[in-house]
C-alpha cells in the first residue's frame, strides 16, 4: 500500500500493462509462505522496503516517545511525500490477534485521534483510535525478537536503490550468517595472528556458516511472456545495462581480486568442491530462478525437479553479454513462459573456475562478486581487532566505500541499511558504519 502511494516503480507489470506492488513482489527478505504462516519482523519490514526502493526511518517506542510519534503522525498525514506504518498488538484494542501492522490514514488534531487503514480488511475495516492508544499497541514486546514495537517513517528514495544485490533472509540460518558477520567475526579477528590479507580472508570464509553464500544474493529481474514478446524494451536495456556496470565496478576492485585469488587458492586444495559451493552454471541459475518464480505463482515454496523446463538461453553474437534466459514455469498443471533478464559482464574474474560460458566474455555475477560487496558493506570498526596496524590499515583501505565509483557506492549503501535493519532483529547492537 505504501510502495504504491508513493508511487514507486516496481520495475515490472502487475497486470496487463499496470505497474504496481503485488504482495508476489514482496519476498526479497523472507519467503512469502512463511510470512503468510509466521508473519514477518519489525526489523524485516523495514528490510523490505529498503530493497524495493524506499527510504525507512524507524523507531521503537524505547527509543522514541509519544511526543515524537504525534509530531511524525501529524507531519505524514499533512504530505504526500511520506506516510508512516506503525507495527503494534491487536490486544490492546481488544481485537483477535497478536501483532500487526498497518498504515496510518489521517489525524484528527481536535480529538487526537489516528486513522488505521488496516490490512486485513476481511476482519476490520478503516477505524479511528486516541492516539495515546495507539502508543500504547506499539509500546509492547515482540517475542519473536525480544524487542519493542514501533513506528517506521517510509519515504521515496530520491537516487537509485540497489540494482544488483539483496542480502537474503529466506534459508533458516539467516541470523546466525548475521550474527557472525556482525559480533561474532571482529572478535574472532582480534584472537588471530595474521599476517597478510590472504590470512584475514582465510579466517572470514573459512569460519563462516555454511549459509554464508545464501545471505548475499544478486538479483535476477523475471518477466512473464503474456504476449509471447522476447524483445526487449528499452527500459528493460536500461535496467541490465545499470546492472551490468555495478558488475563490471565490483570487478575493477581490488579487493575482488584478492577474494577470487583467495577462491582460486582454496580450489586448489580440494579440486572435487568448489569452495563456498562455487558451481553454478547460468542453466542452474535458470532453473533456480525458474522455480522461485513458481514459488512465487502458487504462493508455495517449489522444489528444484520438475517445475521447469525447456529453458534457453539467449545470445546475439559471441562477443556479447548473454541478457536472457527464456524457460516454461509449470504451476499446477498451467505452463507459462518466463523471461530472466541476468546481468553480465565482460570483465572476467582471475580464477578459472567460474561460470562457463561457451567461450564467450560475458560472465554473470558470481559468489566472488557477492563476497567482495559484502565485505564493503560490512561496518569498517570490523577491521579494528586485526593486530598488525599496516595490515589494519590495509583491509579498511581494500573495504572503503569511500573511492568507490558513484554506483557502487549506492549499492553498498543499499546493502548497509539491510544489514542494518536486520541486526535489529538480532540482540546486538547496530554498529556504526
Amino acid at each position: 500500500m505504501v510502495l504504491n502511494a508513493l508511487a514507486i516503480d516496481p520495475g515490472r507489470t502487475w497486470k496487463g500493462p499496470w505497474r504496481w506492488f503485488d504482495d508476489s513482489m514482496l519476498d526479497c527478505c523472507e519467503p512469502l509462505e512463511k510470512i503468510k504462516s509466521q508473519g514477518i519482523t519489525f526489523g524485516k519490514v523495514a528490510c523490505l522496503a529498503v530493497c524495493n526502493g524506499a527510504q525507512v526511518e524507524p523507531f521503537r517506542t524505547d527509543q522514541s516517545s509519544i511526543e515524537d510519534f504525534r509530531e511524525r503522525v501529524v507531519s505524514c498525514t499533512s504530505s504526500e511525500d511520506c506516510h508512516l506504518i506503525v507495527s503494534y498488538n491487536r490486544a490492546v484494542f481488544k481485537q483477535t490477534g497478536t501483532g500487526h501492522f498497518s498504515p496510518i490514514g489521517g489525524y484528527h488534531a481536535g480529538k487526537d485521534m489516528v486513522l488505521i487503514l488496516d490490512v486485513a480488511r476481511f476482519k476490520y475495516p478503516p477505524h479511528w483510535v486516541p492516539l495515546s492508544l495507539l502508543w500504547d499497541a506499539m509500546n509492547t514486546i515482540d517475542k519473536a525478537t525480544g524487542h519493542y514495537r514501533g513506528f517506521m517513517v517510509m519515504s521515496k528514495l530520491q537516487k537509485a536503490t540497489s540494482v544488483l544485490y539483496t542480502m537474503s533472509c529466506k534459508h533458516e540460518n539467516w541470523n546466525v550468517v548475521a550474527k557472525y558477520l556482525t559480533e561474532d567475526l571482529p572478535l574472532l579477528l582480534t584472537s588471530k595472528n595474521l599476517k597478510d590479507v590472504n590470512d584475514v580472508l582465510c579466517v572470514v570464509f573459512r569460519s563462516a556458516p555454511s549459509s554464508l553464500r545464501d545471505f548475499i544474493k544478486w538479483i535476477a529481474e523475471v518477466r512473464r511472456q503474456d504476449d509471447g514478446s522476447t524483445v526487449l524494451s528499452e527500459e528493460e536495456k536500461g535496467r541490465v545495462a545499470l546492472k551490468e556496470e555495478v558488475l563490471k565496478q565490483i570487478r575493477e576492485t581490488e579487493l575482488f581480486k584478492n577474494v577470487t585469488g583467495y577462491l582460486g587458492f582454496e580450489r586448489s586444495l580440494c579440486e572435487s568442491e568448489a569452495p563456498l559451493g562455487y558451481t553454478d552454471s547460468l542453466a542452474d541459475i535458470a532453473a533456480n530462478v525458474c522455480c522461485q518464480v513458481a514459488g512465487l505463482l502458487t504462493g508455495k515454496i517449489r522444489s528444484l525437479n520438475g517445475c521447469c523446463k525447456d529453458i534457453k538461453l539467449r545470445k546475439s553474437v559471441c562477443k556479447e553479454p548473454v541478457t536472457v534466459v527464456s524457460g516454461t514455469v509449470t504451476t499446477d498443471g498451467t505452463e507459462q513462459m518466463v523471461d530472466m533478464l541476468i546481468p553480465s559482464s565482460e570483465t572476467k574474474p582471475s580464477c578459472s573456475f567460474d561460470f562457463d560460458q561457451n567461450s564467450c566474455s560475458g560472465i554473470p555475477p558470481s559468489i566472488g562478486d557477492g563476497l567482495t560487496v559484502l565485505l564493503v558493506a560490512l561496518p569498517q570498526d570490523t577491521w579494528l581487532g586485526l593486530k598488525e596496524e599496516k595490515l589494519q590499515a590495509e583491509m579498511k583501505g581494500l573495504t572503503s566505500a569511500d573511492c568507490l565509483p558513484t554506483l557502487l557506492q549506492e549499492e553498498v549503501l543499499h546493502l548497509q541499511r539491510q544489514l542494518y535493519f536486520l541486526k535489529a532483529d538480532l540482540n546486538i547492537s547496530p554498529s556504526s558504519s
